[in-house]
C-alpha cells in the first residue's frame, strides 16, 4: 500500500470583532486565499454586523493576513458596500497601501446604466443642463483649438515649426482649380435664381432692367461668399475632417507627436492659410459666374442688351461691395478650415468616428457661416458701410 503524502494545511481566513463605543473594528487575519478550500464567506460577517447597532464606523486591520488575493478585496467592498447603504463611515486609514489602492481602483469606475428605465427618470432639467455643459464644453474646446492655432502661427513666422510645405501646396490646388467646376456651377444657378426672383415682381412695375442691380449686389456682398462659403464647407471641410481623422485612427498623429513634431504646425496650419488665401478668388469667380448667370435671365426672358444689363451692372456695384465680400468670404474659409481640422483631431479611434467627424465639420461650419454673416452684416449696419 502507498502511504498518503499529508497536504500542509491552509490557515483559515479569520476576523474579530472589536467594538468600543460606536466604532468597530474588523481585525483580519490568516490566509485570504481563493485556493483556501474553507475560505470565509462575507455573509457570515455581514450577517454578524446586522447584529451590531448604534454603529459609526468601521476600520478593517489587515496586520495579521499572511496571504491574500482577490478574495480579501471582494470581502473589503462587499463590507464597504454595506455601510454605504448604511450611512456609516467605512475607514480605510488602517490598510496597507497596495489594498485601499487596488479597491480605490475598484469603486473609482461606476457601473453603466442601461436600458431605457434610467434614462426615462431623467428630468427635463438634466437633460437640459447636460446638453448646456456639452456646448459649453464644445465651445472651450474651439477657443482652445483656435489658440493652439495662434501660437502654431507664431512658431511657423519664427522658423521654429516644421510644415509640410508640399501638403500645403497639393492644399492649394485643391481648393483653387480643382473647386472651380462645382462652385462655378452653383453661382451659375444661384444668379440664374435671383435673376427670376426679381424678374417676377420688377416686371409688374415695368422695371425689369434693375434685375442687374439685384443680383450684381446681391452676388457681390452676400450670395457669393455665402455659397462659396458653404460649397467649401461641404467639399474641403468634410475632407480635412476625413484625412486628419483617418491619421488619428492609424495614429500618424501619435507618431509626428512622438517625433517632436506639433501636428497644428504640420497639418493644421498650411490648411488653414491655403483656405484662407483661396477663398476671396474663388468668391470673385462665384461673384463673375453669378452676374452671368443673371444676365442670362435679362437678355433671355426680360429682352435687355448686354450693353444694357452690363452698364446697369457696373454703376449698382462699387467696389465697396466686392471688399465686403471678399472680406465675408475669407472669414468664412478661416471657419471652415479651422472647423473640419478641429474635428478631425479630436475623432475618436475608430472607423464610425471619422464619418461623425466629417458630418460635424459641415455641420459646424455651415452654421458658423451663416452666424458670422449675420454678425457681420449687423456690423455694416451699424458703421454705415
Amino acid at each position: 500500500m502507498k502511504q498518503a503524502t499529508a497536504t500542509p494545511d491552509i490557515e483559515r481566513p479569520a476576523v474579530k470583532m472589536e467594538r468600543t463605543g460606536d466604532q468597530l473594528k474588523l481585525v483580519l487575519g490568516g490566509d485570504w486565499s481563493l485556493k483556501s478550500p474553507e475560505r470565509l464567506r462575507s455573509g457570515t460577517v455581514l450577517a454578524d454586523l446586522e447584529q451590531e447597532s448604534g454603529l459609526r464606523s468601521i476600520h478593517c486591520v489587515t496586520n495579521e493576513v499572511k496571504s491574500w488575493d482577490s478574495s480579501l478585496l471582494v470581502f473589503l467592498w462587499e463590507v464597504e458596500e454595506w455601510c454605504k447603504s448604511r450611512q456609516i463611515k467605512f475607514a480605510e486609514d488602517d490598510l496597507p497601501k497596495e489594498i485601499s489602492s487596488l479597491l480605490d481602483l475598484a469603486t473609482s469606475v461606476p457601473e453603466q446604466q442601461t436600458g431605457r428605465g434610467s434614462r426615462g427618470r431623467r428630468s427635463l432639467f438634466y437633460r437640459l443642463g447636460s446638453w448646456v455643459l456639452g456646448q459649453i464644453d464644445m465651445m472651450l474646446a474651439a477657443f482652445e483649438f483656435i489658440g493652439e492655432c495662434i501660437l502654431s502661427f507664431r512658431r511657423i513666422l519664427a522658423r521654429r515649426g516644421k510644415v509640410d510645405w508640399r501638403l500645403y501646396w497639393l492644399t492649394l490646388q485643391e481648393c483653387s482649380a480643382e473647386a472651380l467646376p462645382i462652385v462655378g456651377l452653383i453661382s451659375f444657378l444661384t444668379g440664374l435664381i435671383l435673376a427670376f426672383v426679381g424678374a417676377i415682381q420688377l416686371r409688374q412695375f415695368g422695371a425689369g432692367i434693375y434685375v442687374a442691380n439685384l443680383v450684381a449686389v446681391a452676388m457681390a456682398r452676400e450670395m457669393g461668399a455665402i455659397m462659396t462659403g458653404i460649397i467649401m464647407a461641404g467639399r474641403t471641410g468634410a475632407a480635412f475632417a476625413a484625412q486628419i481623422g483617418s491619421m488619428k485612427v492609424s495614429e500618424e498623429i501619435d507618431a509626428l507627436s512622438t517625433l517632436a513634431i506639433s501636428p497644428m504646425d504640420f497639418l493644421v496650419s498650411p490648411r488653414v492659410v491655403a483656405l484662407f488665401l483661396m477663398m476671396p478668388l474663388l468668391c470673385l469667380y462665384s461673384v463673375l459666374i453669378g452676374i452671368a448667370g443673371g444676365a442670362v435671365v435679362g437678355t433671355g426672358l426680360l429682352k435687355i442688351s448686354l450693353v444694357q444689363y452690363w452698364n446697369q451692372t457696373v454703376g449698382s456695384m462699387g467696389l465697396t461691395d466686392i471688399v465686403i465680400g471678399v472680406v465675408k468670404c475669407s472669414i468664412f474659409g478661416v471657419i471652415v478650415a479651422l472647423t473640419g481640422c478641429q474635428r478631425g483631431m479630436k475623432c475618436e479611434n475608430n472607423a464610425a468616428a471619422v464619418g461623425n467627424a466629417a458630418t460635424s465639420a459641415v455641420v459646424l461650419a455651415i452654421t458658423g457661416i451663416v452666424a458670422s454673416d449675420a454678425v457681420i452684416d449687423v456690423l455694416i449696419e451699424v458703421l454705415k458701410i
